[in-house]
């Protein structure tokens, strides 16, 4: 069987795979910081020479920021687009780092040996399971199982900002029948998952502004209103006693989750007291009545994100501030509009606003949130896939965060994405001392083995 070949192909090639990983981890393609512009432009060159190696057309592709890879392989069979970045994130502080971010190395740690580098787990190990996946097929059968376009990024980690224009100006290239995105995790370090639901964001800076000029206490306190005071009383109706959010028709687009996807939640056992213990807490604040993992995937939040105004320096200072500020931030599930979210929001804040006190908002951004449709045959088969590499079955989950670049394909391209990674919790992304383990590297390029071959018949 072929499947089989290139399983033992990947298994005896898992040394040089990984020399190769190392190989791009040197890279140092840090996308926000300036000084590291041709850094992200050899990785970009880096990995489209790979891919050419394997077979594949691929080129560098210019845009404003930082180039794209585009490249194509494979004939029959349907056509899938693999997503990921190879851009990382910066490294300061670098005091914390136990060696140079840059010179990755192989350590044994109590639990197995690791990939010690910036950009091991987010995200370049992750894009190079596909690529040795597709490596070993082309070595065992001379092809690809399926039509595969290769897409990487190099402004993930700095906002993406020429993701959109360039969808727009190549989606009849990159058009698919589904997307693969390899940036997400296991569930833990036995089960792996496949994200169905990730959450939308949006982001409101906050400005009351009351009297002209700071005021001095003594003189004014007690008569004239104060910009904190305002700004208070109307954060601290954001919730009301249950957790729930008072922005009025905030839920009105909501779905529940069905039973059989709550069942499935429910028996993976997750210790919502245990995640809370592990940052020194014991109570959820959440909506009351719904499950821990309820609240992180399936529900909208609503979060004060920072808070100031007056002085805030060493020492005391008795003054009424002439303003007060606030961000607040709103993770979103599937139906709800950030927009329509935004003027509901707003108005909401306006009515409750004190004589003497004017406001002004701020925009911080506003994307929706993403949900699968499950029922396409590559989650059935990736389920499979997934399971036969870990020792528990794979589980449909969702993502507290929000990857946007799923709901872009969506959008913009008009196809689903399905979301396997193989990262920890203890991975440490954007943190000194990023890791990925050897055997999610390992496992990870079976398992994309699997999924090509799947999707093939």
């Amino acid at each position: 069987m072929s499947l089989d070949a290139v399983l033992n192909r990947i298994d005896a090639d898992l040394d040089a795979a990984t020399d190769r990983l190392m190989q791009l981890l040197r890279i140092p393609s840090i996308s926000t910081d300036p000084a590291f512009k041709s850094d992200c432009q050899v990785a970009a060159d880096w990995l489209a020479t790979e891919l050419t190696g394997l077979g594949f057309d691929a080129s560098v592709r210019p845009t404003p920021g930082h180039p794209m890879v585009v490249a194509h392989g494979g004939g029959d069979g349907p056509h899938v687009l693999f997503y990921g970045h190879y851009d990382v994130q910066p490294v300061d502080p670098l005091d914390l780092w136990h060696r140079d971010p840059f010179d990755p190395v192989i350590q044994d740690t109590p639990k197995g040996k690791v990939i010690r580098g910036r950009g091991a787990c987010d995200d370049k190990g992750q894009l190079m399971t596909f690529v040795e996946a597709c490596r070993a097929w082309k070595a065992e059968t001379g092809t690809l199982p399926a039509r595969v376009t290769v897409f990487f990024e190099g402004e993930e980690e700095s906002g993406s900002p020429s993701l959109i224009p360039f969808l727009e100006e190549n989606a009849e290239e990159l058009k698919a029948d589904i997307a693969l995105i390899c940036d997400t995790g296991l569930f833990d370090a036995e089960t792996p998952a496949i994200v169905t639901q990730l959450r939308g964001l949006l982001g409101e800076e906050i400005t009351i502004t009351g009297p002209d000029v700071d005021l001095h206490s003594g003189m004014y306190g007690g008569i004239a209103m104060n910009p904190i005071r305002a700004l208070t009383d109307i954060l601290a109706g954001l919730h009301d006693e249950n957790g729930v959010i008072q922005v009025p028709g905030f839920y009105d687009d909501v779905a529940e989750i069905t039973p059989e996807l709550k069942a499935q939640w429910d028996g993976l056992g997750f210790d919502g007291a245990g995640f809370l213990g592990e940052v020194g807490l014991a109570q959820p604040a959440g909506e009351a009545g719904r499950s821990a993992l309820e609240m992180i995937w399936s529900r909208p939040t609503a979060e004060i994100n920072g808070i100031w105004g007056g002085y805030t320096r060493d020492g005391f200072k008795t003054v009424l501030p002439s303003e007060a500020h606030a961000k607040v931030s709103f993770r979103l599930v599937s139906g709800q509009d950030p927009h329509k979210l935004r003027g509901s929001f707003r108005a909401w804040v306006r009515a409750q606003l004190p004589g003497d006190c004017e406001v002004r908002f701020g925009d911080h951004g506003a994307s929706p949130a993403g949900h699968m449709d499950t029922t396409h045959p590559a989650f059935e088969i990736a389920l499979a896939a997934l399971s036969a590499e870990w020792p528990k079955p794979a589980a449909f989950i969702g993502c507290g965060g929000s990857i946007p670049v799923a709901g872009y394909f969506k959008s913009h391209l008009g196809m689903d994405a399905l979301l396997a990674g193989f990262g920890k919790e203890d991975d440490a992304v954007h943190s000194p001392n990023e890791k990925y383990d050897l055997s999610s590297f390992h496992h990870g390029i079976r398992a994309w083995a699997r999924i090509l071959g799947g999707l093939s018949g």
